[in-house]
């Protein structure tokens, strides 16, 4: 069993940076393919970034790409998203997922359906 606690959301103007913490308990975090989902209110959950079990390769949505950065940290178990040159169409609620099997494949990572771990979420709004 993973948990996933995601930190760091909140209130930015455009143009600013925040950066989302997601911890994990359960695992070793370099062990789960994970990533970072965002839903906008009366939209569908849309994929954000993630990163490979190991080897750490990252894959991004176009419209982050540049923008934002996906890592993680095992001395600490945690996955974060630094994001920089925030637009108000970034706002929406960020999940941090995981797959606790580890065997998300590159092209599969944008596929919510190989995550089976969720934590609660964050807020995240970008407004003047």
């Amino acid at each position: 069993q993973v948990q996933l606690v995601e930190s760091g959301g909140g209130l930015v103007q455009p143009g600013g940076s925040l950066r989302l913490s997601c911890a994990a308990s359960g695992r070793s975090a370099s062990r789960l393919a994970m990533g970072w989902f965002r839903q906008a209110q009366g939209k569908d959950r849309e994929f954000v970034a993630a990163i490979r079990a190991w080897g750490g390769s990252t894959a991004y949505a176009d419209s982050v790409r540049g923008r934002f950065t996906i890592s993680r940290d095992n001395t600490k178990n945690t996955l974060n998203l630094q994001m920089n040159n925030l637009k108000p169409d970034d706002t929406a609620v960020y999940y941090c997922a995981a797959d606790g099997l580890g065997t998300t494949i590159y092209s599969e990572l944008p596929n919510s359906d190989r995550y089976n771990y969720w934590g609660q979420g964050t807020q995240v709004t970008v407004s003047s």
